[in-house]
């Protein structure tokens, strides 16, 4: 069972992520998002950003390592052998660009015991170079109680 004690812990934030060109084509290809916007700097651009916009999913890649942090914290008692992904969302300030520079934050919002599994969930507070708020990741863990 996940310690409920863990329950509005902030992790220290992440190193920095820089956003890659070649990182958002790939990931936009893996989606199957065909939008210039992914993929061509020069539509990007004449659609008013700086570079190529990573698509709405891709702050995953950025929050993965917030989530590292809670998995990895012995005080959680998460056994990662029995977590199921059960919800993903996002709330954004502005898209994601190519050339950003991003760090993410993570606080546990909630411990719910069900039916003897656990339900986690965290909040990704990602933010810019200049500390300025590009998107919240929140995401709900489902941690499977064990065989009785």
């Amino acid at each position: 069972m996940v310690n409920p004690d863990i329950q509005g812990r902030t992790y220290p934030p992440t190193e920095s992520y820089q956003v890659g060109r070649e990182k958002v084509r790939e990931f936009a290809r893996a989606v199957l998002s065909s939008a210039s916007i992914h993929h061509d700097p020069e539509a990007a651009r004449a659609a008013g950003y700086a570079d190529v916009v990573a698509p709405p999913t891709f702050a995953v890649v950025v929050q993965e390592s917030t989530l590292q942090q809670l998995l990895a914290d012995p005080d959680a008692g998460i056994d990662f052998s029995r977590v199921v992904h059960g919800d993903q969302r996002f709330s954004y300030t502005r898209p994601i660009v190519a050339g950003d520079e991003l760090t993410a934050t993570l606080t546990v919002a909630s411990v719910k015991q069900l039916g003897g599994h656990s339900m986690v969930t965290a909040s990704s507070e990602i933010v810019d170079a200049a500390g300025a708020h590009v998107v919240t990741a929140l995401s709900t863990l489902v941690v499977r109680g064990g065989d009785e």
